[in-house]
């Protein structure tokens, strides 16, 4: 998936159809939510992340649309140039489980239910909507209830929203596998946990 992501973005930056790729694919049936995220080599500062959460087509399609998104669309950034700028990018991918539903009756609990290391979060409320991956939380070293919080600001909602009632809250884990170097190996990256 990896290499499928970074040939994606690379053949539409030399005028090519992504989508051609999908031809010579070995489709592995799998639906399954996925993100693609682009970090700067070797700072490893983002430059780009978008997925799907839900599992709307095969993994392998979702990869194509997620790796264009995040190189060409993500509103935080300047798309990316060209193909010398993906000489200094390495690629990542997340694929995810299907996200679950948090109950509980006391919302204090809520952090209870988080593992930092292991879960990614979404919360809705009304409309709005964020996301956080499982390695976010890992990478800036916030405990589950700092996850929460900052998990309401990605979705532009107060800090405490998380409390609410209203608020559902999914979580769901992900296998991350990115490149160690641009167009270098492969390798699943092992999250960690941090602080509880």
């Amino acid at each position: 998936m990896v290499g499928l992501a970074r040939r994606s973005i690379e053949l539409a930056l030399q005028g090519g159809e992504p989508e051609s790729l999908l031809k010579d694919v070995r489709r592995t049936g799998l639906r399954r939510g996925v993100f693609v995220t682009l970090n700067e080599f070797p700072s490893m500062e983002l430059r780009g992340c978008i997925g799907f959460p839900r599992p709307v087509d095969d993994l392998e399609v979702l990869t194509v649309r997620a790796a264009l998104a995040a190189a060409f669309e993500d509103p935080r950034f300047e798309p990316v140039r060209d193909l010398e700028e993906m000489d200094r990018l390495v690629v990542e991918v997340s694929v995810l489980t299907e996200p679950e539903p948090i109950e509980v009756e006391d919302r204090r609990k809520l952090p209870e239910e988080v593992e930092v290391g292991r879960h990614g979060l979404i919360i809705e409320l009304g409309n709005r909507a964020g996301l956080l991956l499982p390695q976010v939380p890992v990478e800036y070293g916030w405990d589950a209830e700092e996850f929460l919080v900052n998990l309401c600001f990605k979705a532009g909602l107060g800090p405490t929203e998380w409390l609410n009632p209203r608020a559902r809250i999914f979580r769901f884990e992900a296998e991350v596998f990115a490149e160690e170097r641009p167009r270098g190996p492969v390798r699943r990256v092992e999250l960690g946990a941090c602080r509880v």
